[in-house]
């Protein structure tokens, strides 16, 4: 039986000449766009709506579409940004950070944006199953966190879920199950009556930690899906990427976080971008990004800013970039 968010998910658009068609896009636009990509595109048609018409200027469809600028090569960007191949444990499982293990639940996700750093990621496809990913989370009891991510867990079936978060409950030195995900933002759907029932009936601490760009992506609908996982007494966290000439300015920003922290949603990161392959366009500089967080400080109450941070391979957590002394003092 197909459930509605699947039957949903079925209507994205992955057609770049039918997205561009529905926008309204003219030729000078459609020039820059890449017809086709090894990334391919995937947008919710309920995203698609609150796009623009007639422009590729739009701060969710400059997310979405693939650019001719990806082509160029730009120093420093790579297929693997992050050096995820070095902590790799089993086919589907990460640990980077101490007591934290990260699995990689399935490649599929709800919408393909263009600064994803795994778009490269050589995803584990001969077997179905998590047993592997189970067993090593039982024998290392150092660990106390694990981190469900993609693509997107909340792209598998209730069925897979239900038996992967079964067996992470049943480890005793596993405290906290952190859901990483985009997929409420363009399907809210998707929390369902079974899905909510699923997480109630899991005994370990859950944390939810929705990736949202900018305020325009909180519509009522995905405001409401939130809002039944946090009546769970689940905490929703969010984090963004910082995107040139999507979320770049003190408004933008300013809009997101208090949005989020109007519905009780704790903004939690601000990443500076992931630096794969192809995504150059969407950088901005480091001393342009502190003046930001900066400046959202001075508007915004402590609870309402994010960490600004860099992932950097090899360190032990994320490197927060932190206001200058010289600044802070002057």
């Amino acid at each position: 039986m197909t459930s509605s968010w699947q039957s949903i998910l079925r209507t994205n658009f992955t057609s770049v000449d039918e997205l561009a068609a529905y926008l309204q896009l003219g030729e000078e636009d459609r020039a820059q766009l890449l017809a086709k990509s090894p990334f391919t595109l995937n947008v919710p048609e309920r995203l698609a709506a609150k796009m623009a018409k007639g422009t590729l200027d739009d701060p969710l469809a400059r997310q979405f579409f693939a650019h001719t600028l990806e082509t160029k090569q730009g120093e420093g960007f790579l297929d693997d940004p992050n050096a995820e191949s070095l902590y790799t444990l089993t086919g589907k499982m990460l640990k980077k950070y101490a007591g934290r293990a990260l699995i990689v639940t399935t490649s599929a996700c709800a919408m393909h944006c263009r600064y994803c750093f795994r778009q490269n990621y050589p995803y584990e496809k001969e077997k179905a199953d998590f047993e592997e990913e189970l067993s090593g989370l039982r024998s290392d009891t150092s660990l106390f966190e694990v981190i469900l991510s993609g693509g997107d867990p909340l792209s598998l079936p209730d069925r897979r879920l239900m038996t992967l978060l079964e067996g992470i409950d049943a480890i005793p030195h596993i405290q906290l199950i952190r859901f990483h995900t985009r997929f409420p933002i363009g399907i809210p759907e998707r929390i369902d009556d079974a899905f909510l029932d699923l997480f109630a009936s899991i005994n370990k601490q859950i944390v939810f930690v929705v990736h949202v760009n900018h305020a325009r992506e909180l519509d009522s609908d995905v405001l409401f899906s939130l809002k039944r996982i946090q009546k769970l007494g689940i905490p929703v966290l969010s984090q963004s990427v910082l995107l040139k000439d999507v979320n770049d300015t003190v408004e933008a920003l300013e809009e997101l976080m208090l949005k989020l922290s109007a519905n009780g949603i704790i903004p939690y990161y601000l990443h500076q971008l992931d630096r794969v392959r192809g995504s150059q366009r969407f950088e901005v500089g480091d001393e342009r990004a502190i003046a930001l967080i900066g400046q959202i400080r001075e508007r915004l109450p402590g609870y309402a800013v994010p960490q600004l941070v860099r992932e950097i391979p090899g360190h032990l957590h994320k490197t927060p970039l932190l206001v200058p002394r010289t600044l802070r003092e002057s």
